[in-house]
């Protein structure tokens, strides 16, 4: 990874400090609450000459080495966004040095692909752009499943492209593996995109090591998206080591936890049930965070010693694993995007990771990752206690 010298040291510090003076009390004694608006009131920025921040390379594709998630601001959280807001959001992470901004047709569906684009498309040339494809949708744009078949990928493409006001797409994930669609299918598809220049580099999403190594030998995989973090530990066991082994880049996605791991979030935090995902996850349980807070303890201990908050421990832990990990977190709140880009300024010691690594296999986390629905669209191997070793190929 790069540094930049004229990346501000001072207002890292400002930001971790100011976030280290408020209070982080357990919130089943006692809860210094954040104060802190996430109301997006800051007017779009035209400075097309950012800070510059520290790189990492996914493959060959070299991007800031903290992304920024675009998802959270329009789609499985609440308050959502207009598009205009979300567009001044984005702009504002790239004034700050972000250059690598992820979405997904999904999301929304479609509005937040119209957003980075309303952000993005003044200075596509200064940034990586990142979508996904893989659901199929009616006629009124409801998600209708799982479809990765070439012909309706060539489709969603040109509606992604479109949405996004460019000529190309840097990187190209299948948001999920399509059972039904031969995984040597999907990138031949890639392969000929890229060859049209369509798309510059394509990934993978919630994907097994088996699967992986077969799109990889029909075309060399950029990068793979799964979700890990501090309390999310499912690609350590198989998808990590095959990516390491390929040279092939990892981007976690909920780097930190829906935002639990933000040491912000307790039972008395309320989630639309209807527009908040964490409404419906166990983890989010008032008995699951009960016991789930033990791990925010742990991260503020650390954080105690290198000046930092809990979530930016958690990024700085991520940023330790490898060289070729960059997370995405996202926010609308100006405030955290900035306490999120300074936990690259966070060095961890051999001491404070092994910490963190024997307190977490003591407290263990409450609660699976997601639903049993969406579970159900995950690959082989992509879930903790699952191997893909030995997966047959599917038949065409």
């Amino acid at each position: 990874m790069s540094e930049n010298k004229n990346w501000s040291r001072r207002n890292f510090l400002g930001t971790s400090a100011f976030a280290m003076a408020i209070p982080l009390v357990n919130p089943f004694t006692g809860f210094a609450q954040n104060n802190s608006s996430s109301k997006n009131d800051f007017p779009m920025n035209n400075n097309t000459n950012p800070e510059t921040l520290p790189t990492r390379k996914l493959g060959s594709l070299e991007v800031s080495a903290m992304g920024f998630g675009c998802m959270s601001m329009q789609h499985g959280y609440a308050p959502r966004l207009s598009n205009e807001e979300t567009a001044k959001v984005i702009r504002s992470a790239y004034e700050k040095g972000v250059t690598f901004f992820d979405t997904a047709i999904n999301y929304g569906p479609f509005i937040n692909e119209e957003s980075v684009g309303l952000a993005l498309s003044p200075i596509r040339d200064k940034v990586v752009i990142a979508t996904k494809f893989g659901y199929g949708y009616d006629e009124n744009g409801k998600n209708i499943g799982l479809n990765s078949r070439p012909d309706y990928i060539r489709k969603m493409t040109e509606g992604s492209l479109k949405r996004l006001k460019t000529d190309y797409i840097d990187l190209y994930y299948q948001h999920r593996v399509d059972p039904n669609v031969p995984i040597e299918d999907v990138v031949g598809v890639m392969k000929d995109m890229i060859q049209e220049g369509k798309v510059l580099h394509y990934g993978l999403s919630e994907v097994g090591g088996a699967t992986i190594r077969r799109a990889h030998a029909v075309h060399p995989v950029t990068a793979v998206q799964n979700e890990y973090s501090f309390w999310t530990r499912d690609p350590e066991h198989e998808v990590l080591p095959v990516c390491e082994e390929l040279g092939i880049g990892f981007v976690p996605w909920s780097p930190l936890g829906s935002g639990y791991l933000s040491g912000t979030i307790t039972p008395n935090t309320p989630f639309d049930d209807k527009l908040d995902l964490r409404a419906h996850r166990a983890r989010f349980t008032a008995e699951a965070q009960k016991h789930n807070w033990k791990l925010i303890g742990l991260l503020q201990e650390i954080g105690q010693k290198v000046y930092a908050t809990p979530g930016q421990v958690a990024l700085a832990w991520l940023l330790a694993k490898h060289p070729s990990i960059v997370p995405i977190p996202g926010s609308s709140n100006p405030k955290h995007i900035d306490e999120n880009i300074n936990a690259l300024k966070i060095r961890l010691s051999t001491e404070d990771l092994q910490r963190l690594e024997n307190g977490f296999t003591e407290i263990k986390v409450e609660g699976p990752r997601t639903t049993e629905a969406l579970f159900a669209n995950h690959d082989i191997g992509a879930n903790l206690g699952e191997s893909s070793k030995g997966t047959p190929l599917p038949k065409k």
